[in-house]
């Protein structure tokens, strides 16, 4: 493993956790917000690979834009259902540990798609992280039944199933964008194959090509902007109040720059199977 790869891998690690820390303050604020990070993290990664990477779309792409097609609907598809999730009843723990279960999805589309082997102590492995997420689903099934039952003084079987249904439509979304997740590294890496490696150019694209898409829930991005403009003001510059919330929002959307390049550097450099 060179230095390079050593040092994506230690900022991935860095930035994700950190990322989480300011998800999980805005979402307890805001519940409803995903949406809105998702399209303000998209924006802030197309509006540096429009300065930096493409010089103001002057630099010619070197893989063709209908090659990018499939990989930017996928990629907007995963970051969009990864944060729509917590709008249903989808705890942060949960939340975490089903996205850390790439390697299962990896193991298993890299079998399916590109028919490969690998050893029997990573299928050892696989299956103990398996059985650990499904334990935590478990665990956060009873928990989400339960808080269904206390949050209300006679509480109904209707509303209790109601709750398990939230709770299962989020599960059943983040792991369609984990295996989803899975297919986007398989085809990213046949590009790379195919055309060359370019990692940045990469990044800019799959940013900056799925960002009209948020146009049809414009409404839902007003109000979950009206909402963290009312947060309290953390302090003030020039005179400005600045709410709390722009800066947990603006620290998860630098942390998932840096965690999401480092990603694309790494898949640039590694084929999907050697992350396990």
């Amino acid at each position: 493993m060179d230095a390079t790869v050593s040092f994506a891998v230690a900022m991935v690690l860095l930035a994700c956790t950190i990322n989480v820390i300011f998800l999980e303050h805005i979402i307890r604020f805001d519940p409803g917000a995903g949406p809105l990070i998702t399209c303000l993290q998209f924006l802030f990664v197309a509006l540096d690979g429009l300065v930096f990477e493409t010089k103001f779309l002057t630099k010619k792409p070197k893989i063709p834009l209908l090659q990018y097609t499939k990989l930017v609907i996928t990629f907007f598809l995963v970051g969009f259902f990864n944060n729509y999730a917590l709008n249903f009843n989808i705890s942060m723990p949960l939340h975490m540990i089903i996205r850390s279960g790439s390697l299962v999805a990896n193991m298993a589309l890299g079998i399916y798609i590109r028919k490969r082997k690998y050893a029997q102590d990573k299928y050892l492995a696989v299956m103990m992280i398996t059985l650990g997420i499904t334990m935590a689903s478990i665990a956060s099934a009873t928990t989400t039944s339960s808080a269904a039952v206390t949050s209300t003084d006679n509480p109904k079987g209707e509303e209790v199933m109601e709750e398990l249904l939230r709770w299962f439509i989020g599960l059943s979304m983040l792991l369609f964008a984990l295996f989803l997740s899975a297919r986007l590294g398989i085809y990213q890496e046949v590009l790379f194959e195919s055309y060359g490696k370019y990692p940045r150019e990469a990044l800019f694209y799959n940013h900056a090509l799925p960002l009209p898409a948020f146009l049809f829930i414009l409404p839902d991005l007003y109000r979950n902007l009206t909402l963290i403009n009312d947060s309290d003001p953390l302090f003030l510059l020039f005179g400005i109040p600045i709410p709390t919330m722009w800066m947990s929002m603006f620290a998860n959307v630098v942390t998932q720059y840096i965690c999401i390049r480092c990603v694309f550097i790494l898949t640039s450099r590694c084929t999907a199977h050697l992350s396990l």
